[in-house]
């Protein structure tokens, strides 16, 4: 983890610190919709994948991996959408959806919906804590 990087994404309103790992913060998005994380690496100035170091990469694919099969399992979902967005932050961001074929959405992206439905705050803190739980086992 680069300890001089802050992440300074507008991610306060809309979205909840839920650990740290090695390379990446690990976010909850708040839309109670869709069980959604956002992984956003510890390297400044990065808005590709394909600029960090292969190191970092092979890093990134780990922890991709272990989140959204945690993700997954916690959720029971059917498939785990992945997605980078187009933006004016200026650093990569991975998001992670749990997608279920009965969701409202399925089978198209949700990264193109609006209205997301916030989180009631004791929702919100038992999902947080129900997914650092479960990041823990892995």
């Amino acid at each position: 983890m680069d300890k001089t990087f802050s992440c300074k994404l507008r991610l306060s309103d809309n979205s909840f610190s839920i650990t740290t790992l090695n390379l990446c913060h690990v976010f909850l998005h708040n839309d109670e919709r869709f069980p959604w994380i956002v992984m956003v690496p510890s390297v400044p100035n990065i808005n590709e994948i394909h600029q960090l170091s292969s190191e970092k990469q092979h890093e990134l694919a780990e922890e991709i991996s272990k989140v959204s099969l945690a993700l997954q399992i916690y959720s029971r979902a059917d498939k785990i959408e992945m997605s980078t967005f187009i933006d004016t932050t200026p650093q990569l961001r991975i998001h992670l959806i749990a997608r279920n074929k009965q969701d409202q959405f399925w089978p198209h992206p949700v990264t193109e919906r609006e209205n997301r439905k916030p989180y009631l705050e004791i929702e919100k803190d038992t999902v947080i804590r129900d997914l650092q739980e479960m990041l823990l086992r892995f």
